[in-house]
């Protein structure tokens, strides 16, 4: 069935049948004939402060909901101040879609008032991008880019809309507006002597690992994953993007891996004589120095992406494909094999660290980030909490101290790295998911970059619970000037404003800690207020995320906590 309607309208009608119920928004010119179609839309818009943040949030959306998360914005600086948050997508394989506005389309390459290309801007960081130019490409574009950014390994696509292609009317006929892209459909399947090749490698191995990575969550793998590791006896390593894949209380479940990953977990990859990677780019925050990488391990690599089999680790069997459906056609034809010498050795590398406790060190009047982290841990475990992090220090500590059973309870920015992430994906988190217990865990330096997104929080009547981390410093910069510039703090110490008043200023609620004794009362009072909290945790400065693979170090020669240990975040 055919109908006359404006590009504007059309693009909205496309967005409800795709399933999109909220977008996160900033209008101006260039957009404005979609933002008077909104009208006649079901479509609920936030409100955003800055075009930032509707990128995060839509990221935060999608990584919470698995579905396509939706940013729109107009042209010129309202469309480059989405790069970073493009980027961040890109880099983290989310899948949104970013609607921006642009000027009509004889003024193209005319340098006209707020014009700029961004989809040459945004080539490098996007799955793919398109410029729309006529109201009739409008329906095709917008479901090529829904399942483009869905379809395979997901990520971030682009549609730049002239004025005039929104303004313009035409025949709008949803069926007729399918995805052809006959070259979009690559045989992503194994062949059967890949398979016999990769059991080979398993059945024959005496000390193999799983190396868990993100793409066990975009793939809904976790089930799969764990049947493996169960069957065969395989203990599991994970990335920082993988946390929450595998449950942290199994048996199995080394931990982190990597630059701030647990100690015994990299000696564990060096020791190991077989990698099965599944779903994980070998990124540099986790192999270190890749000469002495694993060097006596055969390597095996579950991946969607060929572009990322032999990129930075040379491995002896490829099986590019969709990781459940690769471990599916695997599973019948697994062996169980008993592990258990292997997996004492391992064991013996944990030493003490395998029965720290945190909660039981002495408190000495001085409050560290990774007590609050652990007590936060074990007021909210086992519920539906989600936690949000920016980026940093209090980054790592989470991932080191918040145990992870569920998949899609840890959303952070691994890629890219990107300070002010996780109040916006916080924001776009509590959208997706109302009935969970959100919290932003933030430094008090990548806060400050998006803290004006509180003004949305306030407006969507969100309940998030923000806990900063407020150690007067880029704590994570401030670290590597200690370690690898002679302690010279340039530029890292902050001036902060009072957080509980700027809370105030929001009209939400707000505490201010400083002993360990008020940590979990004010955890626990956020948790029983109805509405947003933010609690500003003022901990001790010049605090240390250990152990830590220096960059370009081997994996194996992680600086360790000196003696003797005090009473913050354990080292093995």
């Amino acid at each position: 069935m055919t109908m006359t309607k404006t590009g504007a309208q059309i693009l909205w009608e496309c967005l409800e049948r795709e399933g999109v119920t909220h977008v996160f928004g900033y209008p101006g010119g260039a957009i404005l004939p979609a933002y008077d179609a909104l009208k006649h839309s079901r479509i609920h818009h936030v409100l955003v402060r800055h075009e930032q943040g509707a990128t995060h949030m839509a990221d935060g959306y999608a990584r919470a909901s698995g579905q396509v998360g939706v940013a729109v914005a107009t042209s010129g600086p309202g469309a480059t101040n989405m790069v970073t948050g493009i980027a961040t997508a890109m880099m983290d394989s989310s899948p949104i879609v970013c609607i921006t506005g642009q000027v009509g389309s004889k003024l193209i390459g005319s340098d006209a008032f707020q014009e700029t290309d961004i989809t040459g801007i945004t080539l490098p960081i996007t799955k793919h991008n398109y410029l729309v130019t006529h109201a009739g490409e409008l329906a095709r574009t917008i479901r090529e880019a829904f399942y483009v950014a869905r379809s395979g390994r997901p990520g971030p696509v682009l549609v730049d809309l002239t004025k005039d292609a929104q303004q313009s009317s035409c025949e709008f006929d949803w069926e007729a507006a399918k995805p052809q892209l006959p070259g979009y459909r690559p045989d992503l399947s194994p062949a059967p002597n890949e398979y016999a090749q990769a059991l080979e490698l398993i059945h024959n191995s005496k000390r193999p690992l799983i190396l868990l990575g993100h793409g066990a969550i975009l793939s809904g793998a976790m089930r799969e994953v764990r049947d493996l590791a169960e069957r065969a006896g395989i203990p599991v390593a994970l990335t920082l993007l993988g946390l929450g894949a595998f449950p942290a209380s199994h048996p199995l479940n080394l931990g982190m891996m990597g630059m701030h990953g647990e100690a015994w977990v990299n000696h564990t990859i060096q020791e190991a004589d077989l990698l099965i990677a599944l779903g994980m780019r070998f990124d540099d925050r986790v192999t270190g120095n890749l000469k002495t990488y694993a060097a006596n391990a055969k390597k095996i690599h579950v991946e969607i992406d060929p572009a990322e089999i032999n990129k930075n680790v040379k491995v002896d069997v490829a099986l590019v494909g969709d990781l459940r459906e690769v471990l599916h056609e695997m599973l019948p034809k697994i062996e169980s094999i008993d592990r258990s010498e292997w997996l004492d050795f391992i064991d013996g590398l944990k030493g003490e660290s395998a029965v720290r406790d945190i909660q039981n060190l002495p408190d000495n009047g001085h409050l560290y980030a990774a007590h609050i982290i652990n007590d936060l841990w074990r007021e909210t475990r086992g519920s539906n909490a989600i936690v949000v992090t920016d980026v940093g220090q209090h980054q790592m500590w989470e991932a080191q101290y918040y145990k992870h059973e569920e998949p899609r309870s840890l959303i952070t920015s691994g890629g890219l790295g990107t300070m002010g992430f996780a109040l916006p994906a916080a924001i776009g988190v509590k959208v997706a998911q109302p009935e969970a217990e959100v919290w932003a865990v933030v430094g008090d330096g990548g806060f400050q970059m998006t803290m004006a997104e509180l003004a949305t929080m306030v407006q969507e009547n969100l309940k998030i619970n923000i806990a900063i981390i407020n150690n007067g410093y880029l704590g994570m910069v401030r670290q590597w000037q200690e370690f690898f510039y002679e302690r010279n703090y340039q530029a890292t110490p902050l001036l902060n404003p009072d957080f509980a008043k700027i809370a105030e200023a929001y009209g939400i609620r707000n505490a201010t800690v400083t002993q360990r004794s008020e940590v979990v009362p004010a955890v626990q009072s956020a948790r029983r207020h109805e509405g947003a909290m933010l609690i500003n945790f003022q901990v001790e400065q010049e605090d240390t995320v250990y152990p830590m693979v220096a960059a370009g170090a081997s994996l194996h020669e992680m600086i360790r906590r000196p003696s003797p240990i005090v009473e913050t975040a354990a080292d093995e």
